[in-house]
């Protein structure tokens, strides 16, 4: 029988000897992340959670509050209910024993009550490990500082379908 101590750790216990995984699920707090980033409106922070969560390799949900139409984009679902915070509450409670879960939300309730096994960050925190490195482009003889700058439209097009998993 196994002393204190040396029963197996629980899922959401840190330990040294083991490499965190990493998180499968995001639940993005729609406007509470809009206003955070001072992001102009909401396609445009689905433009870019889509991206991360294209980059990361992970699945998100987007929730934002009021009445729109659901909608996929690669591994992003945007959601709309009456009360985002509960929907996001319930997504949590609904996947944290399944997978790894990350929620981001400012709103103190929604990261309180999403349990003790899913990671929580504010909207702030989240945009600035968000916010790409700063690099100078160093302009080329004859070619464009940016590869995009460089590709023809139609290939810039399949690439954008691509980005969005059409």
């Amino acid at each position: 029988m196994p002393g204190p101590g040396r029963g197996k750790p629980r899922p959401y216990e840190y330990r040294h000897d083991v490499p965190m995984a990493e998180t499968t699920l995001y639940l993005f707090d729609g406007y509470n992340l809009l206003h955070a980033g001072n992001l102009a409106e909401p396609d445009e922070l689905v433009d870019l959670l889509a991206s991360f969560v294209a980059e990361r390799g992970v699945r998100g949900v987007v929730v934002f509050d009021g009445v729109g139409t659901d909608r996929q984009i690669g591994q992003l679902s945007i959601r709309y209910a009456v009360h985002a915070d509960d929907l996001l509450e319930r997504l949590a409670a609904g996947h944290r024993g399944a997978e790894l879960v990350c929620v981001v939300s400012s709103d103190d309730a929604v990261r309180r009550v999403s349990g003790q096994e899913v990671r929580k960050l504010t909207s702030s925190r989240f945009l600035a490990e968000l916010q790409p490195a700063r690099h100078q482009e160093i302009e080329q003889k004859g070619a464009g500082g940016r590869v995009g700058d460089r590709l023809d439209p139609e290939t810039r097009e399949r690439l954008e379908r691509l980005r969005r998993g059409q």
